[in-house]
C-alpha cells in the first residue's frame, strides 16, 4: 500500500501562526494594506493641528486663544475660557457650556452656529476685545 506524496495538505514552516498556505498571499497584501494606512493616519494626524492653528489664526492668536474663541462660537457664551492646564478632575470638557448652546440636542446633534471661515476667528476676537475696552471706557469715572 503506496500514500502519495502531497504537498498541498502539508502546513509550511515559514508560514506565521494561523495561516494556511492557500490564504498566506491574501494575509501577506493585507498585512502591507494594514500598514500603510497606519502611516497614513500617523501623517495625517501630524500634519491636521498645524494646518488648522493656521487656518483659524494661529499666528495672531495663541492655541490656548483659539481654543477659546472656539467655545465662544460653539457654545453662544462669551464668558467662556479654556483651561490650561485643565484641572485633573475637572468636569469633562465642555460641559460647563452645554447650557447655553442653541444646538438641537437629540440621537443626531444638528449644531446652530455659522460655519467659521479662514482665519475668522481673529476678527471675532478683535471685535470682542474691541466691545470689551468700549465697555471698560464708558464705566471708568470721568
Amino acid at each position: 500500500m503506496t500514500t502519495p506524496a502531497s504537498t498541498d495538505t502539508e502546513p509550511a514552516d515559514d508560514l506565521p501562526a494561523g495561516t494556511t498556505p492557500y490564504y498566506a498571499r491574501m494575509h501577506t497584501w493585507i498585512k502591507r494594506a494594514v500598514l500603510v494606512c497606519l502611516i497614513a493616519l500617523v501623517f495625517e494626524g501630524a500634519f491636521t493641528l498645524p494646518f488648522m492653528a493656521v487656518y483659524y489664526g494661529y499666528p495672531t492668536l495663541s492655541l490656548t486663544e483659539i481654543c477659546s474663541e472656539l467655545y465662544k462660537v460653539r457654545y453662544s457664551d462669551d464668558t467662556l475660557e479654556c483651561k490650561y492646564p485643565y484641572p485633573p478632575l475637572g468636569p469633562p470638557e465642555g460641559a460647563q457650556g452645554k447650557d447655553t448652546a442653541q444646538d438641537e440636542w437629540g440621537i443626531q446633534p444638528t449644531p446652530k452656529y455659522h460655519r467659521l471661515g479662514f482665519r475668522e476667528l481673529v476678527r471675532l476676537h478683535d471685535e470682542r476685545e474691541a466691545r470689551k475696552a468700549a465697555e471698560q471706557q464708558q464705566d471708568a469715572p470721568p
